[in-house]
């Protein structure tokens, strides 16, 4: 197919007069013999399907680690012991649908929840062991149940007490006085069980080495309701009154004096306590965290209940509206627009709402896409946020080792002679410093010594400093073959200055060798920091790389136990190194076509 000429007919030529004149159309073979070679590179690129992959896995990882972290950031402080090791799993709120419409006791535990349908039946979801799914049975009816850390109550209509989950600390041995007496409330807590019977005695058992609560001998018979945290009980009296089980003085033992004589319902957090008095007013005490004592103004003079979570509460209006405030880390203090509601039940970071048609709304940590970690941290935002810092440290040790590599290279392969022999020698004396070890010197002895941003900047040099000696000789060899081309005789011949000669005449004629070393540089510094990481002298905890996430995972217990501590870090880190010597090969391929027959 031949090219069209222009103004070989009348109409053409009123297009060339009117449109301008435009390129003469190619036939395909045509087009291909004159395409540029930039353009032959990546039409190569684009054919191969394993350079595109990995070209398409990369930028999808890369984008996932600067943007996510915006909408999932990462609280470099957050410990919380209660969601330690917890597997990956969005059930957490996901109540059976028997519940629906028929609830008359729900609770939440750490990650599991448990309640009582009309039936008298027991519903259990989320996270459970072996034990805590062999649920009690009873003749009688459950009318109330209770979750804790990891075990739960249930008591029947006849007021008999019922234990499950976890049996350490003696938590299935109930108490013959609590065996003996009707019970009118249970409370599952942190590592310990409570029981109030209806003559208002308290009752506990379980890890009193951890959790120490004496209940008063004079009170004895005058408690109404209790509520409890990791630390401490807390309990209401006939009288309307507060009284602070705890064995020593704390925050929570300055209660208002104000408050005393009117109190009709209590909650507690892990470092707060809030009442509701007689004439609807919400009165926080003890720690301010997470903005617990800045109370919605206009639940003042309507709260007619009230629950608390690990650092949140949530107040039922008389409206039958609720509102939450505090803790907001999973969304537990973002309360919906609800009406009709009747009852509420917060623990932990998850909240359950009864309208007076038994309809259940939830809100809060619904689960953890990865699980969670030793400390009980989210390792979806880590693993975002660790991979962000790791891409970082091998990006801008690759841009240090590329600028070293490439003016040593240059003058190098320029200049040749005496210059050429004392930068390689340079080069090979570079190449001979073991990186790991030098890096795990460095980090013993200083590493003490300068902040975290100090210790992170100092890996990124120390890789850009030691990876250069490669593409030096790269750069070398290509502009030993560069400069006997007429071009750069041409420029010599023209006046034009050396360096100009070298960075602006021949260096560009090169620059796509050096993309390419650059790029699977790229993937060797993200391992070694990895590797450093890994081996407990990179970037320390509580930052986030996926070295020290795998660091974190040496052990065959967790191995063998908490799998997703080590898998998701792990494809993490072996999709990005490889995708991007995907990549790579494929820029190396598409530049010199023949590299496979060599």
């Amino acid at each position: 197919m031949a090219k069209r000429t222009y103004g070989s007919t009348f109409t053409d030529v009123l297009k060339t007069l009117f449109l301008g004149r435009r390129a003469a159309t190619l036939s395909i073979l045509e087009e291909e013999q004159v395409q540029s070679p930039y353009r032959t590179m990546l039409r190569n690129f684009s054919e191969k399907w394993s350079a595109m992959l990995g070209l398409y896995i990369f930028l999808a990882i890369f984008l996932a680690v600067f943007i996510l972290p915006i909408f999932f950031p990462m609280d470099i402080g957050f410990q919380d012991p209660t969601q330690k090791n917890t597997k990956p799993s969005s059930s957490f709120m996901r109540y059976s649908k028997e519940l629906d419409g028929a609830a008359v006791s729900i609770d939440g535990g750490s990650v599991f929840g448990v309640g009582v349908d009309a039936s008298g039946k027991i519903h259990q979801w989320g996270t459970l062991t072996a034990k805590q799914q062999k649920l009690p049975t009873s003749a009688a009816k459950f009318v109330q149940v209770s979750a804790g850390l990891d075990h739960a109550l249930a008591l029947d209509e006849n007021g008999r007490v019922y234990t499950w989950g976890n049996d350490r600390f003696t938590l299935s041995a109930i108490p013959p006085l609590v065996s003996g007496q009707r019970v009118k409330q249970v409370l599952a807590g942190h590592q310990i069980s409570m029981a109030l019977t209806e003559s208002g005695s308290i009752s506990v058992w379980g890890n009193t080495n951890l959790i120490t609560i004496p209940v008063p001998a004079d009170r004895q018979g005058t408690f109404t309701k209790m509520v409890a945290n990791t630390t401490l009980a807390l309990a209401t009296t006939k009288a309307g009154e507060v009284v602070v089980l705890s064995s020593k003085e704390t925050p929570f033992s300055y209660v208002p004096p104000e408050i005393q004589g009117k109190v009709v319902d209590l909650a507690v957090t892990e470092r707060s306590a809030a009442a509701v008095t007689s004439d609807g007013r919400v009165v926080v005490w003890g720690g301010e965290d997470h903005g617990v004592q800045e109370i919605p103004a206009q639940i003042q003079g309507k709260t007619v209940a009230i629950s608390a979570g690990r650092g949140h509460y949530t107040a039922l209006l008389g409206d039958g509206t609720v509102a939450s405030w505090g803790w907001n880390n999973y969304k537990q203090a973002k309360a919906p627009k609800l009406k009709n509601i009747v009852s509420i039940s917060s623990a932990y970071f998850q909240n359950y709402a009864v309208d007076k048609n038994g309809k259940i709304y939830t809100w809060g940590l619904k689960g953890y896409l990865m699980g969670t970690d030793q400390y009980g941290r989210d390792l979806f935002t880590r693993l975002l946020t660790g991979g962000r810092v790791t891409l970082t440290i091998g990006a801008i040790a690759v841009i240090i080792s590329g600028l070293i590599g490439i003016i040593i290279g240059s003058f190098s392969g320029y200049y040749g002679g005496k210059t050429d022999m004392l930068l390689m020698r340079l080069a090979e004396v570079v190449n001979a410093i073991p990186f790991l070890p030098l890096a795990m010197i460095l980090s013993a002895i200083i590493g003490s010594r300068i902040s975290e941003t100090g210790r992170i900047s100092m890996i990124m040099v120390i890789l850009g400093l030691l990876s250069w000696p490669s593409l030096a000789r790269l750069v070398r060899g290509q502009i030993l073959a560069a400069r006997e081309q007429e071009f750069v005789t041409a420029a010599k011949a023209m006046g034009i200055k050396e360096i100009k000669i070298i960075f602006r005449h021949i260096l560009p004629n090169v620059i796509t060798v050096v993309l390419v070393n650059l790029t699977l540089s790229f993937a060797l510094c993200m391992l070694y920091e990895s590797s450093l990481s890994y081996l407990g002298f990179g970037v320390n905890e509580p930052n986030a790389t996926w070295g020290n996430m795998l660091y974190g995972c040496n052990d065959s217990t967790v191995m063998a136990q908490y799998w997703w501590r080590w898998v998701f870090p792990a494809i993490a880190l072996s999709l990005c190194t490889v995708s991007i010597n995907m990549a790579g090969d494929g820029m190396r391929d598409a530049i010199d076509p023949k590299s496979n027959d060599r």
